[in-house]
């Protein structure tokens, strides 16, 4: 018997299998490399994700700074895809049989992971416990900001390497992002009228209101658009993926100068590749994937972070993964005053 919209939900709409396929033989290759080339990056990569683990728990407090995690995996684009496209099953909850009608769906989502695997540096996966890094953009990036290569590897670590501890600190935060996606694939059945009410409502928000984080621009629109249970879903998704950017942004910095000696110069050419505006197709390309939005949690997540942590103290800061209800909400994020009022010290 054929399941209805609400039972169907999305892990059956996409065939993560397809997915990973398709993305993976439309991935580009990347930059250049002689063998030499190549094989010094991987080892660097490896090398660099081991030497941040310390300096990542020592500064944030978070678990044994002698603590020896699984080696990170330094990967090729299309490797990345396959990850990716196994966490997506994960996190929407696949059972990996696919079916006809979800085909179509996982050649579009492949397309999507190809164009995303040539700008990610590196991922950790929640889910499978897995830090990777992608090697060919590393390079690509330290080669188009001449910056030193040994110090950009490790620079990116630090940050990846946040990821996982974040996530070994708070084990939690797996669960409530598959409860999260969940509920954003659940089909609510509403008036045509409510549904248009709140298409009045996003048409008007998008034309210049700078409210908090993901309530603009097409993620805002979306937001508008969905009921009640779905909205509050994906500010939860939202609010927790620019606190974990904004965090893994905050301990790379402050790490930074004690192991990067050339973290400032790093950080201000990172900063401005991230301004840079590419050609109209990308940037459309850009904010239809929510690529924007995540350059906006970078610097929202972090300005909440520091503010946190200069005028609380990393202590009482951390105690952000001790559960969903600490856990800061959008508002909170743009103002973090808020969050200081509402968790007790």
């Amino acid at each position: 018997m054929p399941m209805s919209g609400t039972e169907r939900g999305l892990s059956d709409a996409i065939d993560w299998h397809v997915a990973a396929d398709v993305g993976a033989r439309l991935a580009r290759p990347g930059p250049a490399m002689s063998d030499y080339t190549r094989a010094t990056a991987l080892a660097e990569l490896a090398s660099a994700a081991e030497r941040a683990e310390a300096p990542v728990r020592e500064l944030t407090g978070l678990g044994d700074p002698g603590h020896v995690p699984p080696p990170a995996q330094v990967v090729d684009r299309a490797a990345w895809v396959r990850a990716a496209a196994a966490s997506m099953s994960d996190l929407t909850g696949s059972d990996d049989s696919g079916s006809w009608a979800a085909k179509p769906a996982g050649v579009q989502a492949g397309a999507m992971l190809a164009y995303l695997s040539s700008a990610v540096l590196g991922q950790y996966d929640p889910f499978s416990r897995t830090l990777l890094l992608v090697a060919p953009n590393v390079v690509a990036v330290e080669r188009a900001l001449k910056v030193p290569t040994a110090d950009f590897r490790l620079w990116v670590c630090l940050h990846e390497v946040t990821h996982r501890v974040q996530f070994d600190r708070a084990p939690w935060m797996a669960d409530m992002m598959r409860e999260s996606a969940a509920t954003l694939a659940d089909a609510v059945d509403e008036p045509f009228t409510t549904v248009a009410g709140r298409l009045v409502t996003a048409v008007r928000d998008l034309r210049g209101e700078d409210g908090p984080v993901g309530r603009r621009g097409v993620l805002g629109f979306v937001r508008t658009l969905q009921a009640q249970p779905q909205r509050e879903a994906l500010d939860r998704m939202l609010a927790l993926g620019t606190l974990l950017e904004g965090h893994a942004d905050h301990v790379m910095d402050a790490v930074g100068p004690s192991v990067v000696p050339s973290v400032a110069r790093i950080r201000r050419a990172f900063d401005n590749r991230r301004r840079r505006s590419s050609n109209p197709v990308h940037r459309l390309i850009r904010v239809l994937l929510g690529m924007d939005a995540k350059m906006a949690q970078y610097v929202h997540g972090k300005r909440f972070v520091d503010t946190v942590v200069e005028k609380v103290g990393m202590e009482r800061f951390n105690t952000v993964w001790s559960s969903a209800e600490m856990l800061p909400t959008l508002p909170e994020i743009d103002d973090p005053d808020l969050w200081i009022a509402r968790v007790p010290g």
